[in-house]
């Protein structure tokens, strides 16, 4: 098969769950497995960063953290990245990007934690530091617990950067239009295969290894070895993946040529940061991705934060129980980004428009939160209820929320992040990398940002306001606020998702008639 010619589509069940040809599979497996990797870590990253924060400085430690450390940490991992790939080749920038993440993630386990006593300032420092300055509480609480902080300010950028950015600005650029169409949604399916695994290794850390130890703190201490240790050795495993496509499938015209599409261009000096920046305010398409990403953090982010409070009150203080709840939540999230990735999203993406399956994302996220609010707020008709089924309204709200977030982020993995990578793919070089790198890391800080910015100032807008008494739930109060945030902000998804489709549909015309003109140009050999 030449490059001008295209392989039939698959019919019946091939077309349905696996419409990928065995030749491909040589491009796919390792790029699927990156994938695996990279989610099974963030995985478990994300579940320790809560409870090593939340069990120490305390849940309101965390909108500090997203505001004042993750934020500017992204900045300057952007900045960084742009000098690198001005310096050093794609594949050179990948290892240089990674390995720095996986040595903290070792020593954290194996030297930072077991020396905390050492390390951290002692309690009374601390504490005489809060009598001193109260308004500075949340500051102090990073300073104070310094090593919880970094590790939970790296694990959020390894979130962004590593399936943001990494992976799939790899796969943007080595993966065909015709390719993504049916790879993506794959892509999704086999990576959250992770999401099983690494959540019953959470649960299993948590719960599970307590019989062997005499105290909760060892087995702790030996979950942590266990867990950062399987982020380090999977972290080299994609490396190794990295590399190997490099050396043994991307030299294979089949599935890999810089020229396909057209005359190969004169390569450009890379622009700096502050150039790049131009170019992203100057393109209608970064900036309408850029709000999808914020828009989705921002509701998001507003719904976690109800949810998360209902959580911490009904586990009230159990460390192993949270964090096993957390992973069988991580569990279920997989297996239904699975089965909707598998049998429903990879088929929208292939057979509706690029609205219509990028519309659904936001609706969901929409519809879920409407619910979730809504139960928070009919507080009367809900006690009759829950007393009729015997159950209390916190036990109900923990369950209801994880349900609610489990199926938008099952969508959203599925389509979401499908159909924004699927944006970048008709845009030049130059979009693809540091406008991507800025849109994505900067762009999904922000929307996390955004809604923590929003909570936190809430709480201290009604904080006066509130009876002695009640500042413990004051999450509570301010839900009919960030309800009316919450929705604005996800009708400006919709509107952004529409206007974004226009700019989509175009470029692929546009590229689809520059490919036909190539064919022409350069008739097939046998």
């Amino acid at each position: 098969m030449t490059k001008t010619e295209v392989a039939p589509e698959f019919t019946g069940w091939r077309a349905a769950l696996w419409p990928i040809h065995n030749y491909e599979l040589k491009k796919f497996l390792p790029l699927a497995f990156i994938m695996f990797c990279i989610l099974f870590n963030y995985t478990l990253l994300r579940d320790t960063k809560d409870t090593i924060v939340v069990n120490s400085a305390g849940a309101g430690a965390i909108s500090f953290l997203k505001l004042y450390c993750v934020t500017p940490a992204a900045i300057v991992f952007v900045i960084v990245y742009a000098k690198l790939t001005n310096i050093l080749s794609r594949e050179n920038v990948f290892y240089t990007v990674v390995t720095p993440f996986l040595v903290f993630f070792g020593l954290f386990a194996f030297l930072i934690y077991p020396n905390l006593d050492s390390l951290h300032p002692s309690a009374e420092s601390v504490a005489a530091l809060k009598t001193a300055y109260p308004a500075l509480t949340g500051f102090i609480d990073i300073y104070a617990y310094w090593s919880y902080s970094l590790f939970y300010v790296l694990s959020e950028i390894w979130g962004s950067a590593m399936i943001g950015l990494m992976f799939w600005q790899f796969a943007n650029h080595v993966v065909r239009m015709r390719e993504s169409k049916r790879f993506y949604g794959l892509f999704l399916v086999i990576g959250n295969l992770s999401l099983i695994l690494s959540g019953q290794a959470v649960r299993f850390c948590s719960e599970d290894i307590k019989q062997y130890f005499p105290t909760h703190e060892e087995a702790w201490q030996v979950s942590l070895y266990l867990l950062m240790g399987s982020v380090v050795v999977l972290g080299i495993a994609a490396m190794a993946l990295y590399r190997w496509l490099h050396t043994s499938v991307l030299t294979d015209k089949r599935f890999y040529d810089p020229a396909e599409g057209g005359t190969p261009k004169k390569k450009k000096e890379k622009p700096s940061l502050l150039e790049s920046c131009k170019i992203i305010f100057k393109s209608p398409e970064l900036g309408l991705i850029a709000l999808l990403i914020m828009a989705y953090g921002v509701t998001i982010n507003l719904v976690e934060v109800q949810w998360k409070n209902q959580l911490g009150i009904y586990f009230a203080g159990d460390k192993g129980g949270y964090n096993a709840f957390m992973g069988n939540y991580s569990t279920y999230t997989g297996i239904f980004t699975i089965l909707f990735g598998w049998l429903v999203g990879s088929n929208l993406l292939r057979r509706v428009s690029w609205f219509t399956a990028a519309a659904i994302t936001p609706l969901m996220v929409g519809v879920g939160g409407v619910i979730f609010f809504a139960f928070i707020f009919a507080k009367d008709w809900v006690d009759f209820i829950l007393q009729a089924m015997a159950t209390s309204p916190v036990a109900a709200a923990t369950f209801l929320g994880a349900g609610i977030i489990i199926l938008s982020k099952g969508i959203k993995y599925s389509l979401f992040d499908s159909t924004k990578e699927m944006a970048y793919i008709p845009l030049d070089d130059e979009l693809k990398t540091k406008g991507k790198a800025a849109v994505d890391v900067i762009g999904g800080r922000a929307g996390k940002a955004g809604g923590a910015f929003v909570q936190s100032n809430l709480q201290m807008l009604l904080a006066t306001s509130v009876v002695a008494g009640a500042g413990s739930n004051i999450v509570s109060v301010t839900a009919p606020y960030a309800f009316g945030v919450f929705a604005v902000v996800a009708v400006l998804w919709l509107y952004a998702v529409k206007g974004l489709s226009k700019k989509v549909d175009a470029a692929v015309a546009k590229q689809n008639e520059r490919q036909e003109a190539a064919a022409k140009a350069v008739p097939a050999t046998a």
